[in-house]
């Protein structure tokens, strides 16, 4: 299973709303992320940092290609872009891959 981890950066004073959004995540955004083979999504924050991690059933490739081509993943990108700021692949359309350090299982 491949694994995947982006970073992105909440506005000032918004983080309250992020967290909310989140408990209130659409049902056919889970259903996309379920389409695209997606587990075990966390995101953490630290002030105005935030740092996710994904797991993916279908490669990380097969994930990205479903989430670029998803209507409901640009809709929440749209719904999302006034609490935070997020870098986008201009190719995936998804967050960029970091890249791994270091990996201790």
């Amino acid at each position: 299973m491949e694994k995947y981890a982006w970073k992105a950066t909440i506005k000032e004073g918004c983080l309250e709303e992020y967290i909310k959004r989140h408990d209130e995540i659409w049902p056919e955004m889970k259903e996309m992320l379920n389409e695209a083979g997606i587990v075990n999504y966390t995101i953490w924050n630290t002030e105005l940092e935030l740092f996710g991690y994904y797991e993916c059933t279908k490669g990380v490739e097969y994930a990205s290609k479903v989430q670029s081509e998803s209507a409901v993943n640009k809709k929440w990108d749209e719904y999302m872009k006034d609490v935070m700021v997020m870098e986008l692949d201009p190719v995936t359309h998804a967050q960029p891959l970091l890249k791994k350090v270091f990996e201790f299982e």
